[in-house]
């Protein structure tokens, strides 16, 4: 299809409802993260960032937090960090 979008692994990824599309995501998170923390744990701050592609293929992107603006930053810095230690191995 023209509109169909591939994501990291190849597969298109043309989701008719685009909440379905972040709720998934938002699943396969917990389910790595039960996984690797067990039953025992809390979810603490969250951050949230989102590519929003329009029909007319402008892209945009969606940051939520709900914690103070350095917080955030401080958690984005970590998570750059664990992304850049990904390209080390």
């Amino acid at each position: 299809m023209a509109d169909e979008r591939e994501d990291e692994s190849g597969e298109g990824s043309a989701q008719p409802d685009p909440r379905a599309r972040l709720m998934h995501e938002v699943a396969a998170q917990m389910d790595v993260i039960e996984s690797e923390f067990g039953d025992d744990f809390q979810i603490g701050r969250v951050i949230t960032i989102v590519e929003v592609v329009e029909p007319n293929g402008n892209v945009g992107m969606r940051v939520r937090s709900a914690q103070l603006p350095w917080v955030t930053i401080g958690m984005l810095h970590i998570a750059l960090k664990s992304v850049e230690s990904q390209l080390d191995t």
